[in-house]
C-alpha cells in the first residue's frame, strides 16, 4: 500500500506533536549507549515495561558494560533476573555478551545482519538498537505499531503483519528520517496510552485521518 506523501506527512507531524508532551520517561531512554539499548530491548521482550524498570536498573548497577556482563557468573545473572521468568532469555543474553566480547572486541555491532546473528536478538531488537543507539531511520514493527498503522490506514492486521515486507515498507514511508528515535518512541507510547488494543481513546486521538476513528465516530462517547 502506497500512502500519499501529504497523508504520510500529516500522520507523522500529528504523531510527533503528540509525542512532545506524552513520551514516557523510562530509564533506558536516557544515556542511550548501544549496550544500554541492547540490554533494555532484550529485557523488554514479552515483558511489561513497568516490570523491566527495576530489573534494568539492577542489571546496570551490577554490569555497567558488556565486558562485566560477559564475565558475570551465569547463576548470579539468573538470580538477578529471576522475576522476569523465561530462563532461556537470560542464558541467551549471557551468550550474546560473550560473543560480542570475543568476536567484536566489546563493540555492539551496528549492522542489522550482524546484530541478528547474536543469540537472542530478533529483527525487532536489532532495529531498535540501530534506531535508538545509532540513529538509523529504522522502522519498528510490533503488535502495537502495526495496530496503529492498520487502524489509521484501514489495513487488515494479522499475526504475520509484524513480519510483512509490505508493512515494513509502509512503516518506513511514515518514519521521520530526521527524528526516527522520537517517532518510534511516540508510536510505542501512543499504542500504550491512546490507540490501545482494547478501548482505544479515539476522542483524544490527534490522528484525525484515522479510518478506524471515522468508522466508529458515531458510537464514541466522550469520557
Amino acid at each position: 500500500m502506497v500512502i500519499p506523501h501529504r497523508i504520510a506527512e500529516e500522520f507523522r507531524q500529528n504523531l510527533l506533536n503528540w509525542g512532545r508532551n506524552n513520551l514516557i520517561n523510562y530509564p533506558w531512554r536516557k544515556n542511550r549507549t548501544p549496550y544500554r539499548v541492547l540490554v533494555a530491548e532484550i529485557l523488554l521482550h514479552r515483558t511489561r515495561a513497568e516490570q523491566v524498570v527495576p530489573l534494568y536498573n539492577s542489571l546496570l548497577s551490577k554490569c555497567p558494560n558488556i565486558f562485566s556482563l560477559a564475565a558475570m557468573d551465569i547463576e548470579e545473572l539468573r538470580r538477578l533476573l529471576r522475576s522476569a521468568g523465561l530462563r532461556w532469555r537470560v542464558d541467551l543474553m549471557h551468550r550474546m555478551a560473550r560473543m560480542i566480547v570475543d568476536e567484536y572486541g566489546g563493540r555492539i555491532p551496528e549492522r542489522k545482519e550482524d546484530l541478528m546473528e547474536l543469540p537472542g536478538v530478533s529483527e525487532y531488537i536489532a532495529s531498535a538498537v540501530m534506531c535508538f543507539a545509532y540513529g538509523h531511520p529504522e522502522p519498528l514493527l510490533d503488535t502495537n505499531t502495526v495496530r496503529i498503522a492498520g487502524r489509521v490506514f484501514d489495513i487488515e492486521i494479522k499475526d504475520s503483519s509484524r513480519r510483512s515486507k509490505k508493512m515494513r515498507e509502509l512503516m518506513r514511508s511514515l518514519l521521520d528520517i530526521e527524528k526516527p528515535d522520537i517517532f518510534n518512541y511516540a508510536m510505542i507510547d501512543f499504542g500504550k496510552k491512546v490507540c490501545r488494543k482494547r478501548d482505544p481513546d479515539c476522542i483524544i486521538c490527534p490522528l484525525q485521518i484515522c479510518s478506524y476513528r471515522r468508522r466508529f465516530a458515531g458510537t464514541l462517547v466522550k469520557k
